[in-house]
């Protein structure tokens, strides 16, 4: 059952989000109401399905599934930086920030339903000889060999199941 988001916490959730973007060297777009729409909406997604899939997208409602449109998306970065901005326009570069470049229409980088099948079964099927699996941070590409992935990328902070096995 959807509830409303208060002012209150869409503030807050607001203020949370722009402190740890800032600390990691990103930027949110600074059009605060655009912003603040978007982060709701991710709320809403959070309460709608469990988790906070990007807003600008359709989640199929299987976390496993959409694991790569969890915000921040494994797109965020390789769209900041072909396009200065991510999908959504809710990352922004340094230069669309200081009023160097405009906001851009960003094609969908996103692979179909069956191109992303298809990517998992030739992944499953890479034959290793190391001693450890190798595990790679979905959102910032963060590479760890060990048994299973951390629980908080040391980089990016996202949670282990962003993680996938890599190798």
């Amino acid at each position: 059952m959807n509830k409303d988001i208060s002012n209150e916490e869409l503030e807050d959730f607001y203020q949370k989000v722009k402190k740890d973007v800032e600390a990691h060297g990103y930027h949110l777009n600074s059009d605060v109401e655009f912003t603040k729409y978007l982060l709701k909406n991710i709320l809403l997604n959070e309460e709608r399905y469990g988790y906070g899939s990007c807003p600008c997208r359709l989640a199929s409602g299987n976390k496993e599934e959409d694991m790569d449109i969890i915000c921040p998306c494994d797109y965020r970065d390789p769209d900041l930086n072909d396009y200065d901005a991510c999908y959504c326009g809710l990352y922004v570069s340094g230069d669309i920030l200081e009023g160097k470049k405009e906001l851009q229409s960003i094609p969908e980088r996103r692979p179909a339903p069956k191109e992303r099948e298809q990517s998992k079964s030739e992944l499953g099927s890479i034959i290793s000889s190391l001693d450890l699996p190798v595990f790679r941070c979905s959102v910032c590409g963060y590479l760890c060999a060990r048994e299973e992935p951390p629980e908080t990328c040391p980089i990016c902070k996202v949670s282990r199941e962003r993680f996938k096995r890599f190798i």
